[in-house]
């Protein structure tokens, strides 16, 4: 058995759920697209040959043949066996017309002492997306009919869950 195996690498998309990333690179379908703005989280799954401490995953990101941004995340250490399944804290896709297009990611998986375990290149197309009920208002009457007004929120019901204040 190999020291590090990668069994499995998922994109948890919080509007379309799980979705697999072939493992070896493989963008024979192309770059797998995300709605600009979805928050993201990362899925590895793996086994180990033998004990790793101090295992760390670590990503780059490029955009037009530059790289705009990388990370590091520690996993921590694991003993001989598995499967192990780690989750990525979340995070936000960037949004507007200008950040959508294909981004080109790497990810590496690392030992405590340096050594690269596993490593993955793929592409994501962040994609936009058109508003689902035309242009955005600016406040919340703007598009209601007249004598149809936003009545304000009594200080019970502005307080509750969900609130910004509750």
């Amino acid at each position: 058995m190999q020291d590090f195996e990668l069994l499995d690498v998922s994109l948890y998309v919080e509007e379309l759920g799980r979705l697999g990333i072939p493992l070896g690179g493989s963008g024979a379908k192309g770059p797998l697209e995300i709605p600009e703005g979805s928050v993201v989280s990362l899925g590895l799954t793996f086994r180990l040959g033998r004990d790793i401490d101090a295992m760390v995953f670590e990503d780059t990101r490029e955009w037009g043949g530059e790289q705009i941004g990388s990370s590091r995340t520690a996993l921590g250490g694991f003993r001989t066996g598995g499967p192990y399944e780690v989750r990525l804290p979340p995070e936000r896709l960037p949004e507007g017309r200008a950040h959508c297009g294909v981004y080109d990611v790497t990810g590496r998986v690392v030992d405590g002492e340096g050594r690269t375990l596993a490593e993955e290149h793929h592409r994501i197309e962040v994609a936009h997306e058109p508003e689902a009920h035309g242009p955005r208002s600016h406040g919340p009457d703007a598009t209601r009919p007249e004598g149809h007004r936003h009545r304000a929120a009594t200080s019970s019901a502005a307080s509750g869950p969900g609130s910004p204040t509750g």
